[in-house]
């Protein structure tokens, strides 16, 4: 199922998600996509800045979502997946893995940062999933390694445009997935989880939990399997590979 959701260009802006809930607030949109040229103030996950050059894609899907918070908890998933299934038509060669909750990874560097936001309540309740990709430029500063589907790819082709084009597409079917329950993504995402079987450290609070990362929850909370042998269910924390980072 594909949504024709209009695309708004907004050139340079502090960030798609700011712009996004702005108009939220404001009651002023229909479901879209907003595209910024670059950022000024691009945000990830725990406030984090994104560093946002030109040249790679800055996006954000703006929606009402009539299945309320409960579908809107599955949208970091779906949208990671989104991000997968893209990076898997523009740069096949590509290992894409998905590390809890939503980053998408290529041997352990940063493909994408995502944001979802959600506001409003009732037939007014929205959401708005932030995506960026990187696709000329592996930006520095990142606080982790990153890469781009330029550097994937090994040449210099692929335009911001191409990738909206396949993203909004995957984003559609994964938003259709999402509303039709929480299984199938998760089915989907552990076929892409980094880590799944390995030991993994989370940090929460900046107390380190280790474990084997065995299972993502129904809920979306990870399950890791302490030295012990008890099951220990991670709802919230930065996911770390043993060795890896």
């Amino acid at each position: 199922m594909s949504l024709s959701w209009p695309v708004h260009h907004l050139g340079v802006i502090d960030s798609t998600n700011s712009e996004a809930r702005r108009r939220a607030k404001e009651g002023r949109f229909e479901d879209c996509w907003l595209v910024a040229e670059a950022q000024t103030a691009g945000r990830g996950r725990l406030q984090r800045p994104w560093i946002s050059p030109t040249g790679n894609l800055f996006s954000t899907a703006l929606f009402k979502e009539p299945g309320g918070i409960q579908v809107a908890a599955r949208i970091p998933f779906a949208s990671a997946l989104a991000v997968s299934d893209v990076a898997a038509i523009v740069a096949p060669e590509a290992p894409v893995r998905l590390k809890w909750p939503n980053d998408a990874r290529v041997n352990g560097a940063k493909i994408s940062g995502i944001l979802v936001e959600t506001g409003g309540q009732g037939d007014d309740f929205w959401v708005a999933s932030g995506i960026g990709i990187n696709v000329a430029e592996a930006p520095e500063g990142a606080g982790q390694s990153a890469t781009s589907l330029h550097a994937l790819r090994g040449d210099t082709a692929l335009t911001p445009a191409d990738v909206l084009s396949a993203l909004r597409e995957a984003f559609s079917n994964r938003l259709t997935q999402a509303r039709q329950g929480f299984e199938g993504l998760r089915q989907d995402w552990l076929k892409v989880a980094e880590g799944l079987g390995q030991t993994v450290s989370v940090s929460r609070n900046g107390d380190p939990l280790v474990g084997i990362l065995e299972d993502m929850a129904e809920d979306g909370s990870l399950v890791l399997r302490l030295p012990d042998g008890r099951r220990e269910i991670v709802r919230a924390g930065d996911v770390s590979l043993i060795g890896s980072e």
